[in-house]
């Protein structure tokens, strides 16, 4: 075998002794994840989930530092000289009204974990556990990032600007996974760029109120927003060659309190996500473009204010670490389960990380959803219909074996990657 074939099967050998213990520890994780989700926490307000994790590690016998980057904490296993490997999940959830109908379902009133940010923390917490009980396995270090705030897009930068890598060592390698609505079991990694670019805008246009029964008298925002929307779709269609990807959402549009009041103003906010520079300024030109022409066609005494509310970048797998890794994971799973799903229009701010280190990143998808109904929908055309996405309040991952193949893909992924005894 050649040497990469070798390092795949030692890591997959490693991980295979590591896992021998996931069967004593799957139940716990399997309530700590419905404990988590019954709890979840907005944005920079992660306290108890913090606490949650905090204690949990430090049961595990790993290093632990809460408070950074406002509620993030890091876990760290050191044991020897060697490699050091970030092992990240995300843990903040969503501002939407929870419909599973889940006995474990959210007890927050319009909060859930939409986006199976509770998921990812559990499958690290179980990594660690494992790579804590196998330490005569391996040597070097293992930094546990359980990170505040993905989902405002500013939880990465808090935790590098509060000094991360200077804190707790700079790392060779930046691993993670986020779960997807496809079936439970599989994994999912694209080499290049992999996850979107997102821009968030909130746009307010700005006309003259008037009573309902005198639009003569008013210039109608209303109006004015509605003919913004319809002619943003436009861009991607019009405006983007076939062979770029971009996406253009109107998430929100917010205007007037009563039937027969023409209101002063509308509020719209607008996500957008591309792979490349060049199409991404070309999308923000063309959005500026038209909000402020649609203002002036309709007469608008004040032009438009367009303001930013986040800003995600590509995240760009290296091929190199997709290849290393994958080949540990699929040396374990099973080839047969893990594919490329293609890029990805989600965005993330995981590849902050490797940005600032200057280190490969491998960031992939692990599946969450049922594989029958997964496969019945496939097979009727309805998946989009029927198989509840991210941010759904309908999204449910299966516990398991959504738990056992993160737990695996993570504790396998680190194995890859630090040095093996």
């Amino acid at each position: 075998m050649n040497n990469a074939a070798d390092a795949a099967k030692a890591a997959a050998d490693a991980a295979g002794i590591a896992l021998r213990a996931l069967d004593a520890v799957r139940a716990d994780l399997a309530a700590v994840y419905r404990d988590l989700h019954a709890h979840p926490e907005l944005s920079f307000a992660e306290h108890r989930t913090a606490a949650e994790v905090a204690d949990r590690a430090r049961e595990f016998g790993c290093e632990v530092t809460t408070g950074v980057g406002r509620t993030g904490v890091v876990a760290v296993l050191r044991n020897g000289p060697g490699p050091t490997v970030l092992l990240r999940a995300d843990f903040d959830a969503l501002p939407v009204g929870e419909r599973t109908g889940l006995d474990y379902a959210s007890t927050a009133d319009g909060v859930m974990h939409a986006c199976g940010h509770d998921m990812h923390v559990t499958c690290l917490l179980g990594a660690l556990k494992l790579l804590a009980d196998s330490r005569s396995l391996w040597s070097g270090t293992v930094l546990g990032v359980f990170q505040p705030a993905e989902e405002i897009a500013q939880g990465a930068r808090a935790m590098l600007d509060d000094g991360l890598y200077e804190r707790f060592g700079t790392p060779d390698v930046v691993l993670g996974q986020h779960v997807g609505p496809f079936p439970a079991g599989l994994i999912g990694a694209h080499a290049g760029p992999a996850f979107a670019a997102t821009d968030g805008l909130r746009v307010v246009m700005y006309g003259k109120g008037a009573h309902g029964s005198r639009p003569e008298a008013s210039v109608d925002p209303v109006v004015m927003a509605a003919s913004t929307v319809l002619r943003l779709q436009t861009i991607v269609s019009r405006e983007i060659p076939g062979g770029e990807t971009a996406v253009v959402t109107v998430g929100a549009l917010n205007a007037g309190t009563k039937d027969n009041i023409i209101p002063d103003e509308a509020e719209l906010k607008i996500n957008i996500r591309t792979y490349k520079e060049n199409v991404r300024a070309r999308v923000l030109a063309a959005v500026e473009r038209i909000v402020r022409g649609e203002a002036a066609v309709a007469g608008a005494e004040r032009e438009p204010d367009i303001t930013g509310i986040d800003s995600f970048p590509v995240v760009v797998n290296d091929a190199d670490a997709v290849a290393r890794t994958m080949a540990a994971v699929g040396a374990v799973i099973g080839d047969d389960k893990v594919l490329d799903p293609g890029p990805v229009t989600g965005s993330e701010d995981v590849g902050l990380f490797g940005t600032e280190a200057q280190v490969p990143v491998c960031y992939w998808l692990f599946g969450g959803a049922d594989a029958e109904a997964y496969g019945a929908a496939f097979a009727a055309g309805t998946v989009d219909r029927d198989i509840p996405s991210n941010h759904s309040p309908f999204f449910a991952p299966l516990v398991e074996p959504t738990l056992t193949t993160g737990v695996t893909a993570l504790t396998t992924a680190a194995l890859a990657w630090l040095d093996l005894r």
